[in-house]
């Protein structure tokens, strides 16, 4: 019987964000596994208290004992956030570059956890074996330090992981895309590419860093007061330019927020961001006079802790705002995150501050590959497959009509748990199906979407809590009024409402006497339904009830 090579997406297929890639190879009895990717995404309102959602990683788990390793593309959270969270469970290696491997080590830091024997670094353009798996390292640009795609070599044939990349011709910092090596090993042969969608849609090319450093120069060199640039920490090419053009302009640069630092540290401990200006502390920072300075901050997407959050709203304690102040918003309005954006942008206008954003100034380009710089990719890698991830359905389908443009012969759409058998057979395509889903870190706990936790948080965020604690006597009678207790009614008239929903407990209580557990459950069945029922009359919230029997 013949080995097989599969591909299994367990996240980032129909959606943004999330990337987990499985590559198995092996008897259809027992497969050996690497795993590309272990990012996480970013709840919304709609899931109250919970930040970070990553994928559901049981199926790989169940088989952990032939996981070789995880391979690390770049150090981005959509593919390196859900490491702490999940590697516990797998306990294998895991292979990065430098710069994702500093962020790596940080990270298991603030866990407490000793990763030092299990991370392994792999240098630039590197290789690695996991038998039956040579895996090669391929520096491509992207919006930050250090991203790679993966030639995965199997005895079956070669796959292409691109993982997520553009085409730079100038990225400031860290090299060009290896555009001979992508020829050679389209010359070789590509079974398959696994490849990015995320701006399928966009026609063009997406742009240089360089071009941005240009005009963010142009638009710095006009401003006569303070500037803020709030900026995605990770965009170690854009935070050298905010550096320069301080510098050019006559100004110091302080950075603010948390991860603002850390990439910063990061990037100088693996030998970038050597020949620019030192920054400043925030708090000597205020001793400069408006004209002089520049801050760089954390918070581009409106996030509420985020720094530029704070200092609009006035509670930063080092960072100080005030009419004629100019905020440049040197990124991408992530889709989702409209309503908060223009929320902040609003504030900021109505308070006298200049706004600059993509939408008025060529100051922000995109990391991902557009239409021209994908054409590029197919011309040098010619794949006889191409699997689309990294997008939304209605990216990943576009993406499949490019790729029958660019004459791919065999183009297969997947979604998260497809199972795709590479090899063998007359062309690849999807033969089974993984579990899949995704965990919510609910606290320090990571639950599934069913979870009682989050279940019981949206329904009080909806409907509010209301809590009756009730006093028996030994004989099983129900002694003295309810002890009430609610938040989240809107109760117009609490005297009214308290009398009313006394009356109703009594109604009720009056019918039993509580002798046995039974009794007892029976009781507080029976009250849920008359409070809820009442408050559903008065305010029209059915409350999360909670009844307490307390025995005296």
């Amino acid at each position: 019987m013949k080995d097989e090579l599969l591909f299994c997406p367990l996240g980032g297929s129909g959606e943004i964000g999330m990337n987990m890639n499985l590559f198995g190879y092996g008897q259809p009895s027992v497969h050996k596994w690497i795993m590309v990717d272990i990012g996480v995404t970013f709840a919304d309102e709609t899931i109250p208290g919970v930040d970070l959602i990553y994928p559901d990683p049981g199926f790989i788990v169940e088989r952990k004992e032939n996981l070789l390793g995880i391979v690390l593309t770049h150090a981005h959270e959509d593919h390196i956030g859900a490491i702490v969270h999940l590697w516990p469970q797998l306990k294998c290696k895991i292979f990065a570059t430098p710069f994702t491997a500093v962020l790596i080590k940080e990270k298991f830091k603030e866990k407490q956890i000793d990763i030092t024997k299990d991370l392994k670094i792999v240098e630039l353009n590197g290789k690695i074996k996991l038998d039956p798996f040579e895996i090669e390292y391929i520096t491509l640009t992207h919006s930050i330090l250090e991203p790679n795609g993966l030639r995965i070599n199997t005895p079956a044939g070669s796959v292409l992981h691109t993982g997520d990349w553009k085409v730079d011709p100038n990225p400031l910092i860290g090299d060009k895309i290896n555009e001979n090596r992508l020829k050679e090993i389209g010359e070789e042969g590509v079974l398959a590419m696994i490849c990015d969608s995320t701006n399928v849609f966009s026609p063009g090319r997406s742009g240089s860093e360089s071009d941005v450093r240009k005009n963010l120069l142009k638009v710095m060199s006009r401003l006569k007061k303070r500037i803020i640039i709030t900026s995605f920490a990770s965009n170690v090419a854009r935070m050298e330019t905010a550096f320069y053009c301080a510098e050019k302009t006559g100004r110091q640069i302080s950075l603010v927020g948390r991860s603002m630092h850390r990439i910063y540290k990061a990037a100088r401990q693996c030998g970038y961001l050597k020949n620019t200006i030192d920054p400043i502390d925030p708090r000597e920072a205020k001793s400069f006079s408006r004209e002089k300075i520049v801050y760089l901050c954390t918070g581009s997407q409106g996030e509420p802790m985020g720094a530029m959050m704070r200092i609009s709203s006035y509670t930063h304690p080092d960072v100080f705002i005030e009419e004629g102040d100019a905020v440049i918003f040197s990124s991408k309005i992530i889709p989702g995150n409209e309503k908060k954006l223009y929320k902040l942008h609003n504030q900021l206008v109505k308070d006298g501050m200049e706004v600059i954003s993509e939408e008025t100034e060529f100051i922000h380009v995109s990391g991902h590959p557009n239409r021209e710089d994908l054409k590029d990719m197919y011309k040098w890698v010619k794949p006889k497959c191409v699997i689309p991830v990294h997008g939304e359905h209605r990216h990943m389908i576009e993406h499949i009509s490019f790729a029958k443009e660019m004459q791919v012969p065999h183009p297969v759409q997947v979604e998260n748990g497809d199972i795709v058998k590479l090899y063998p057979g007359d062309k690849p395509e999807v033969y089974d199906k993984a579990p899949s889903g995704r965990l919510y870190l609910d606290g320090n706990i990571s639950v599934d979407g069913d979870s009682q936790s989050i279940k019981d948080r949206k329904n009080l965020s909806v409907n509010g809590y209301l809590e009756v604690t009730l006093m028996i006597t030994s004989k099983g009678n129900i002694h003295n009024n309810p002890v009430l207790s609610y938040r989240g009614l809107p109760v117009y008239d609490k005297d009214e409402f308290d009398y009313g929903l006394e009356y109703e407990i009594q109604k009720i209580t009056r019918s039993f006497k509580v002798g046995s557990k039974q009794q007892e459950h029976n009781l507080i069945d029976a009250l849920k339904i008359t409070c809820r029922k009442f408050s559903k009359e008065k305010t029209g919230k059915k409350p999360f009830t909670n009844i307490n029997l307390v025995r005296i």
